[in-house]
């Protein structure tokens, strides 16, 4: 533990923003791997009915389900539900408007994510840059047989450096992983919105 906060201390100041980012990015990938779990977003029992449904007392237990678990893929085939008398092009363009809300709260913090991804090494260079800085300081006051002085300017700048790189390296994994499994969820709702479609088309005599 000395040793990482020996390490923290030589990165100097941006060492802050970038324990800061880590943080965030840390919290966004825990936050997504509960989230994100596939059995939580589309959940098994509302598959089920969807599947089953062949009457009007289907429905209803379908919609007491879905406002039972909530989440997106329950308010997106609720959304469909609650309008289970209209006419299938108005079916569809709420399912539409109601997956388009979804997706987007789906995919939250993953633009943040992202960001942080593309900042890190921008942040740990900018860390560099000041180290750097600091050495030429040290070598127009002092010239350039001090090298103990000059230990510190080098010490940030390769600190920050690899700070920087091991937050974004991550990240951008994540990133990638969070944006794959959310697209694949988001291919999943679809499908059955259109099978809750083509079910409650049958049930309104091909309106």
């Amino acid at each position: 533990m000395e040793n990482v906060t020996v390490f923290f201390g030589k990165g100097g100041v941006m060492m802050y923003f970038l324990l800061l980012s880590s943080v965030i990015a840390m919290a966004i990938v825990i936050e997504k791997i509960y989230s994100l779990k596939k059995s939580r977003v589309i959940i098994p029992e509302i598959v089920n009915l969807i599947e089953n449904i062949k009457s009007k007392k289907d429905i209803d237990l379908a919609i007491s389900l879905c406002k039972k678990y909530k989440g997106p893929f329950a308010n997106i085939i609720l959304s469909g539900l609650e309008y289970k008398d209209s006419e299938k092009e108005d079916i569809k363009e709420v399912l539409n408007d109601s997956g388009r809300q979804e997706t987007y709260n789906l995919g939250k913090g993953l633009s943040l994510l992202e960001t942080i991804a593309g900042i890190s090494p921008l942040l740990g260079l900018l860390g560099t840059v000041i180290g750097i800085l600091k050495v030429f300081n040290v070598i127009r006051e002092m010239g350039v047989g001090q090298a103990q002085s000059m230990a510190g300017g080098i010490s940030e700048a390769l600190i920050t450096t690899i700070a920087g790189l091991s937050i974004a390296i991550p990240a951008v994994v994540a990133y990638n992983y969070f944006s794959d499994k959310t697209e694949s969820l988001v291919l999943e709702m679809e499908k059955y919105s259109s099978l809750l479609i083509k079910k409650l088309n049958t049930l309104n005599g091909d309106k």
